[in-house]
């Protein structure tokens, strides 16, 4: 989607349209969780701490989060999903695969499904999607991106090895900040340079991921599109207000943290044996501490005990900023992640 939980506040909001507006919570600690696009012209983005967005953008506009009315939302356009395939494969709240080859209405062009899905979700929710259109999932969410807002990009086989080619390398899947720094280092800044270094090469600087960059640069990806994703984790976490090295407070504030993850577990109806603490100090160093159980956590106070534990074995000298609790998944049965989202993959070039 469209800067989704931007466009559903100025949706709702007159008073808000084609003004800056971000929405999250404004005070020192606060976050952008999501900037309209007149507010990103100003260079405000996601996860930028607050008041550096208001630097930025003076005159940028804070809604706090409703989250049910995202998920409602989001709800609704998984439905309209389904009326061409089930084959959707969810990324988070405002993304998703969708596998066309094959679908409910036999429409032999994935561009077509395309338009109509753009036209049906304005419809029903009077907002507007872009959607990549592709052979798989590494160029569909590429072109995706390729022309915000309301977009429409399809990347067919013929032209995929060219437009690969033409991609800065920060564009690339599991490309972030220090892997992109590290690769403009050794003289990759496009998907032309990266498709100059053999395999052996890239697996002994990136391991692991070093394969993923070879085979992308070269257009392909087979990752089939898998409508149901095993969650690994489900946590919670809050920043506060003020730092502090008060176990009693943190106690507290540990409880709140503990009880809405595992609300959100007994909801997903998720199993795990390994409980984990996060910790961040003031100065922005994190820490995860964790322990491991025989079987499955089923009880909230085993869950908070094992977090209180941990955190009465952790440094407190320096402050601390933040607190989180969760648990993961280690094999065992888990429930299923329901975050929908909106970015449409067709894996039908035509």
């Amino acid at each position: 989607m469209d800067a989704f939980y931007a466009s559903i506040e100025q949706r709702d909001n007159r008073e808000y349209r084609g003004k800056p507006l971000a929405v999250g919570y404004s005070g020192s600690r606060g976050v952008v969780a999501a900037a309209s696009y007149e507010a990103r012209r100003y260079g405000v983005r996601s996860a930028m701490p607050s008041k550096t967005a208001l630097r930025k953008c003076p005159h940028l506009i804070f809604v706090p989060a409703r989250f049910d009315v995202y998920k409602s939302i989001s709800r609704q356009i998984m439905e309209i999903f389904h009326e061409y395939t089930d084959l959707v494969e969810p990324l988070s709240l405002d993304e998703a695969f969708l596998d066309v080859t094959e679908n409910h209405k036999n429409i032999p062009s994935a561009t077509q499904i395309a338009q109509e899905i753009k036209q049906k979700i304005f419809e029903t929710t009077r907002l507007t999607a872009s959607a990549g259109v592709s052979f798989n999932k590494f160029l569909a969410k590429i072109a995706s991106d390729h022309n915000k807002p309301d977009g429409l990009f399809v990347v067919k086989p013929k032209n995929a090895g060219q437009f690969v080619e033409t991609l800065a390398i920060e564009q690339f899947f599991g490309v972030g900040k220090v892997t992109a720094k590290r690769m403009h280092q050794l003289g990759i800044k496009t998907g032309w340079d990266l498709k100059q270094r053999s395999e052996n090469e890239l697996t002994a600087i990136f391991g692991k991921a070093g394969q993923i960059y070879y085979r992308n640069a070269r257009a392909i990806d087979d990752r089939p599109v898998e409508p149901k994703r095993t969650r690994k984790s489900i946590s919670s976490e809050t920043t506060f207000e003020q730092d502090t090295d008060t176990l009693e407070e943190l106690a507290v504030i540990l409880a709140e943290v503990a009880h809405d993850a595992f609300h959100d577990i007994e909801k997903k109806k998720f199993k795990a044996r390994t409980v984990t603490l996060k910790i961040k100090y003031a100065d922005f160093k994190t820490i995860t501490r964790s322990k491991t159980f025989q079987t499955p956590i089923t009880d909230y106070d085993t869950f908070y005990k094992t977090g209180f534990e941990l955190l009465q074995n952790v440094d407190l000298s320096p402050k601390i900023r933040l607190i989180g609790l969760g648990m993961k998944n280690n094999g065992d049965e888990t429930g299923w992640n329901d975050a929908f989202q909106l970015r449409i993959n067709f894996e039908d070039g035509g």
